[in-house]
Order: structure tokens, then sequence, then C-alpha cells
């Protein structure tokens, strides 16, 4: 996900934020008053409003007001919820939720069971980034094509119609904007350091934090990693990675045929591979196996043209994927990944024309290994692409450059073999960067290893080190 800000894009949005504001109000319901000329520091920051969360038994959820824009913190304000668990005085993990679109509160429960005995070493922070929960960003239209879906393809006018409703404060729920947030957060807890602990997005946040505040780590935990450069191919890490994937699926088994060559036959017959890619991921995610959603057979059984129970799996992969903002905010999600990441077209700040042309002289050059059992039709049809292809023009969120390590702290990278949404190939890549760095990889295990039993244990010994 990110480049430097272009200077003179970047001032003339900041002079239309002002008018975007009202919408914004509407969209979040979260914003606070201010003094709209930007001039002082604004206050320290503090938590605020504590009380029990009504999310999280045991924990303590409390307001932390943060300027809506960083450069101006005389400005307008956000409220965003924090909730805290165990002993004030105790070293402080942060638990970061992924997405981006999701928020953390409310996963509070979860992740004190997954912790295990760990947690009781720590005082657990969870918060609802901006742009998610309460103060959701909600684009409907988007938010009705793409559920929780990274990859499903929405359709032109619903990206467009969100980011005109967004304004030009959409460009304030970048992850630089995230990373100053968690340091004003910090700031509020009152502690000098940190571990941070996050999984999928939460990875990113936490890498591209201790990358602009190393001296505040005290230790990083990255579950199903999102590489911190930050640049988007056309998803064909999860293409190429759909093989090796399928076949360790049906190592175990007997499968009927090969499923990579009737992957790739389905695909030339229905036209559906980015479709197929959406619902292989999501698939690699909730059943890594493959076993209850017998993927194989419905594979084999579609090659030949009878497509029923293809339809079927499909169809319910996007009941299944649907969600409300308040789950996952596509708003949020295209706010921050079209700003964030780095795409065939350049950043964020390409204007609209030649985009399109971009993406296919960038797909003519995969090789087949790249596409994996895929097509060029799914590399430039997917919804990562097709989401930020049609965002306007927006200041691009400052990208490290390349090759930069992370911050010479304990770092435990996990990954599971079977991933296809942040696959093996991103932690490695990661882990080549961390110079602390170990990772262990989750044999049989989809996305969000923490979720398994292996995963935890590798966890809670690493925090308990």
């Amino acid at each position: 996900m990110l480049a430097s800000p272009g200077g003179s894009r970047l001032s003339a949005a900041r002079g239309l934020a002002a008018a975007a504001l009202a919408s914004l109000v509407v969209l979040t319901g979260c914003l606070g008053g201010g003094d709209d000329d930007g001039a002082g520091a604004g206050p320290a920051p503090r938590l605020s409003a504590s009380q029990p969360c009504r999310e999280a038994h045991g924990f303590t959820c409390s307001t932390l007001v943060v300027p809506l824009d960083h450069a101006r913190p005389g400005g307008a304000t956000l409220r965003l919820q924090v909730g805290s668990a165990g002993d004030a005085d105790a070293p402080v993990l942060l638990a970061l939720a992924g997405g981006p679109g999701q928020p953390g509160v409310a996963l509070g429960d979860r992740t004190v069971r997954r912790l295990g005995p760990a947690a009781r070493d720590y005082r657990l922070v969870m918060y609802d980034q901006r742009g998610t929960g309460d103060g959701a960003l909600r684009c409907p239209a988007l938010q009705r094509a793409m559920g929780s879906s990274d990859l499903y393809p929405p359709p032109a006018p619903a990206v467009r119609e969100c980011a005109r409703a967004l304004g030009p404060a959409r460009r304030l729920f970048g992850t630089d904007d995230v990373v100053e947030d968690m340091e004003a957060l910090r700031r509020a807890l009152g502690v000098d350091k940190w571990t941070l602990s996050g999984v999928s997005y939460g990875t990113f946040v936490a890498a591209r934090y201790a990358l602009a505040h190393p001296e505040h780590v005290q230790a990083l935990v990255l579950d199903s990693v999102v590489p911190h450069a930050g640049r988007e191919d056309l998803a064909v890490a999860g293409m190429s990675e759909t093989p090796r994937v399928l076949r360790l699926a049906c190592a175990s088994r007997r499968c009927p045929g090969d499923p990579v060559a009737d992957l790739r036959a389905v695909v030339r017959r229905t036209g559906r591979g980015p479709q197929l890619l959406d619902a292989l991921t999501f698939t690699s995610i909730i059943d890594p196996t493959y076993r209850r959603i017998d993927v194989p057979s419905i594979l084999h059984d579609a090659r030949p043209g009878d497509t029923a129970r293809l339809d079927r799996f499909l169809g319910t992969v996007r009941r299944f994927s649907a969600a409300g903002a308040e789950f996952l905010s596509q708003g949020l999600h295209a706010s921050s990944l079209c700003a964030d990441w780095r795409f065939p077209w350049g950043d964020s700040e390409a204007p609209l024309a030649g985009r399109e042309d971009a993406v296919r002289a960038h797909a003519r050059r995969l090789s087949p290994r790249q596409l994996g059992p895929f097509d060029r039709a799914t590399a430039t049809g997917n919804g990562f692409i097709r989401q930020c292809l049609y965002w306007p023009p927006t200041p691009a969120t400052p990208a490290p450059r390349p090759g930069t390590r992370l911050p010479a702290v304990p770092t435990l990278l996990l990954s599971g073999d079977r991933d296809l949404s942040t696959p093996l190939k991103w932690a490695r890549e990661e882990a080549a960067l961390a110079p602390e760095g170990r990772l262990v990889v989750i044999r049989g295990a989809g996305h969000s290893v923490e979720r398994t039993p292996a995963g935890r244990r590798a966890i809670r010994a690493f925090l308990q080190r």
C-alpha cells in the first residue's frame, strides 16, 4: 500500500476539504467541532467518557478525540472508540483489526480467548480506526456490491458514487492518518513503548507505524502479512499461488482429476475468473482444506459444462460475503487502499484517463506462471483493481523507499501455507526486511492463523518470551 503526497494537488485538496465536511458528518455521525482555521496545536490527546464496553466483556471503553486532518490540529475532529482490559501498569499490547474497514473493539472477547494466558501479562488495547464501526464511512451501493470482499468486482457507478459522497475529505482516511491516530493513542495511554499485533491489513498498519515511530515499538506480531511496501500487481500473488494451494488440498485425498487444469478450463469456458478468484480466496479463509466445500469436485463437474454446483457455490460465497459498513466499511476500504497502494497507472494522483490502458499494458506483460490457472481478464477485472481504477484522483499517502527495513525489534511473522488472501510469498518478502524477524508457517492453515492451535501457541510463546 503507498509514495509522497503531491504538493499542489495536496494543497488544493486541503482547501476543498472543508466543503466536504458537511457530507462527511452525515456519513460518519462522528465529527466533533473545532476551530476551522486550523490555528493552534490543539489539546493533548486523552481518553475520556470511560465506561464498560457494550461489545467486549471486561473491557473499558473510552473516547479518543483526534484531528480529522492531522495537518490542521485546530480543525474538525473525529471521536474514536478505544477499549482496554488488564492492569493499567502492565505493558501495552495494541491489537489491530484488518480490512481496511473493520472495527477493533468488537473483537476484544475473541482476542482475549486467542491470547489465552498471554493476555494476563499485558494491558490489551483495541480501537476502532477512523472510518470504521459507529463512525463507518457509508457508501450503500458499493457496500452492496462488495460486502466484505476485496476481490469481487464492483460496478463503476457504485465506486464513483461513493467517491462523490465522501468528497475531497476521502484523502483523510489513508494509513498515514491511521498511524498518527495511533501515535495520539499512545500518548493518551501515557506509555513510551508498546507491542503491536496485527492481522491482515493490521500488519500493514503495524509496520507503517513502526517505520514512522520506531522509538516507540517494543515488538511486532504480524499475522497474515501484507508487505509494507504497498504495491498492487493485479492480484497476481493470489493467482500464482492458487495451483500450489489446490494441489496441497488434494495431496491428502483423492480428487477427481487435476483441480488446476479443471479451474483453468472453467475460467476459459465461463469467463468468470474474477468471481472464481474471489470465491477460492474466500474458501481459503474459512475452509483451507477445501473439504467441507469440495472445490475440486465442483470444478471437475463444471469443466465439461455442468455448472449447477459451480453456480450454487458462487452464489453461496456472495451471500456469506454480504456485510454492512459497521462490519467492514467499503467506503473506508476504497479511501485507504486507493491512496495507499501503487498500481500499474502509478499512484492515486494519476488522472483517470490512461489508467485502463496502463492496466491492460501491464496485464499483457504477465507470464502464464504469474496468471496461474486464471487469465488476463481476471487480472484486470478483479475488485482490487476495479475499485481503485474508477476512484477519482486523490493525494497519495507517503510510502517508504523500496527495500526499507523494519526497525530492529523482535518480530514474529505468521502465515498459513494455504492463504490466498495474503499469500505466503508476501510473508517471506516481509520477513526478508525484518532484521529481528522470525517467520512461522502454519501448515494446512489459511488466513488469520491465530485461529489455529499452532498459530495461537506461536503467538503466546512470543508474547511471553
